[in-house]
């Protein structure tokens, strides 16, 4: 995945908080998304919806357990050259790829996209929907409108998951987290619910699987609302094919095969390996929200 290098990154949209806390009040609102990371710790406690707040400490708010201080993502991430260079300036680059996509879609219930900023932390966070750590995996909680990551995650998605890994397995993620709050515009997001290969929860979590794709089929035309020149001037087949690498190391089945030694589709929240990969195809073939209809 290569970015413009003359393209002007919009770091307003990314948020860091690895050097201090971020305000909020727990508790309401749905968190969905989430729960890959702490299926190493305990894999019953994958449980899409629920308060994360039961997966944290309960205490502070940012542990801020690297030990290294906050980017400064205004003064070191400002062109796509940033982002070709460096971790932190991608995360943004991608972000602000996917925003300027859906901005351009009106939603299903027909309200213009609102912009959520992606909020980075280490260790814990504080959010609108409770508190939340590391180990909850990367999350959108749709009482603060965030996409909340730990960027230790995608080390994880390797060494925990067996996934390949590169930057288009991180943009994957970060889409497949913005799908989660285009579905909260769209007022589809409380439709996930329960447990089991047939779930809400699991229709949820494959559609946003879904816009992914949709988003991936399209970036490297969307442009840049700065310059008019799309962020993303190049994605090859082994960058898709690395995301859907990333999308089948987090199934449902892939991950109970590898932690429990058996495989059990009545607990299921986000889908199977194979489905996963299914709906980001679909959306990425089509380019369109209409064929990401995984309620029909």
């Amino acid at each position: 995945m290569q970015f413009d290098d003359d393209a002007a990154l919009d770091t307003s949209e990314v948020a860091d908080g690895r050097g201090g806390a971020l305000g909020g009040i727990p508790g309401g609102g749905k968190t969905v998304g989430g729960g890959l990371v702490g299926l190493v710790v305990l894999v019953a406690s994958v449980l899409l919806g629920v308060d994360p707040g039961m997966f944290g400490s309960g205490s502070s708010s940012d542990t801020s357990s690297s030990g290294k201080p906050a980017a400064d993502l205004a003064a070191n991430c400002r062109t796509g050259a940033d982002a070709n260079r460096k971790e932190e300036c991608r995360i943004v680059a991608v972000v602000d790829s996917v925003q300027a996509f859906w901005k351009q879609t009106e939603t299903a219930a027909g309200k213009p996209y609102q912009q959520a900023p992606t909020y980075l932390f280490t260790g814990s966070v504080n959010t609108g929907c409770g508190n939340a750590t590391s180990d909850v995996g990367p999350f959108y909680c749709s009482a603060d409108d965030k996409v909340y990551l730990d960027l230790g995650f995608f080390n994880d998605l390797s060494s925990k998951f067996g996934a390949k890994g590169g930057p288009f397995a991180e943009a994957y993620v970060i889409a497949h987290e913005y799908g989660h709050h285009f579905q909260d515009l769209s007022g589809s997001i409380s439709r996930g619910s329960g447990k089991g290969q047939n779930s809400g929860s699991v229709k949820l979590e494959l559609q946003a699987d879904c816009y992914a794709g949709v988003w991936a089929h399209h970036a490297t035309t969307t442009p840049d609302p700065k310059s008019g020149r799309p962020l993303i001037s190049d994605l090859t087949k082994d960058d898709i094919n690395r995301g859907l690498d990333a999308a089948a190391a987090v199934g449902d089945d892939r991950i109970q095969q590898r932690y429990q030694g058996k495989v059990t589709p009545d607990t299921w929240t986000h889908g199977s390996a194979s489905q996963r990969q299914q709906w980001f195809s679909t959306g990425y073939r089509s380019g369109r929200v209409a064929s990401c209809n995984t309620f029909s």
